[in-house]
């Protein structure tokens, strides 16, 4: 599997709860935060729906 960067580039602040949630699932708690995940479709899904608070970068 592919290894992919995610880093919390804009707060959770004002943002549905659902989303909230979505970036605790992923361990990104703090602004400028990010976690070295397997790049699976659940990882993907999730993502997706919080592509607008996080900055992805695909790893070698």
């Amino acid at each position: 599997m592919k290894k992919i960067k995610v880093t919390l580039v804009k707060s959770a602040i004002d943002r549905p709860e659902r989303q909230k949630l979505t970036l605790k699932a992923l361990g990104l708690n703090k602004l400028n935060s990010f976690k070295e995940v397997e790049a699976t479709d659940q990882i993907l899904g999730m993502i997706r729906k919080v592509d607008h608070l996080v900055k992805v970068e695909k790893l070698a």
